[in-house]
């Protein structure tokens, strides 16, 4: 998601959180964390920095990459199956589904990574300039996306 108008100070960036416990959340779902130099272009980034890229199984920020960046690009990587991981370069899909599982697998992993907590990735989400037809990420994720749920427990990536 390009940024919007929002003050890169609002968002929660990779460089204010722990190293470790994003690698380690990654690598849960067989992805590595790969760290940028400041200033370095950020391989397989769509939208350009300070977004995060990705290619295979790689996810690629910097400092500056926003949080919710590096969990949206890799939960593209995580909705896919391991052979269209494979060959994913800088784009994942143009699936609806899968942006839509997208977005709320992000949701559920920024709860599990310490300091940072679902209610902040949303927050940054609404600043950054993600858009849902209810007007906001939380009333998105907790009245309108069942149809995203459901998608992942389907493929084993959400518990029924």
């Amino acid at each position: 998601m390009p940024p919007a108008t929002a003050p890169a100070a609002s968002i929660l960036c990779v460089g204010d959180i722990a190293w470790d416990d994003a690698a380690a959340l990654l690598a849960r779902h067989g992805l590595r964390l790969n760290r940028v130099e400041d200033g370095q272009k950020i391989p397989g980034s769509y939208w350009g920095e300070p977004e995060a890229g990705i290619i295979a199984s790689d996810v690629h920020v910097r400092a500056d990459t926003p949080v919710h960046s590096m969990l949206h690009e890799a939960c593209h990587l995580i909705v896919l199956p391991p052979e269209r991981r494979a060959r994913v370069h800088t784009d994942a899909t143009d699936s609806v589904a899968e942006e839509d599982a997208t977005c709320y697998l992000q949701i559920v992993l920024a709860g599990q990574l310490p300091g940072v907590g679902s209610a902040r990735l949303m927050a940054d989400m609404d600043a950054w300039g993600y858009t849902y037809r209810l007007g906001s990420t939380q009333a998105w994720f907790e009245q309108d996306a069942d149809d995203a749920r459901q998608w992942l427990v389907e493929r084993g990536l959400l518990p029924a």
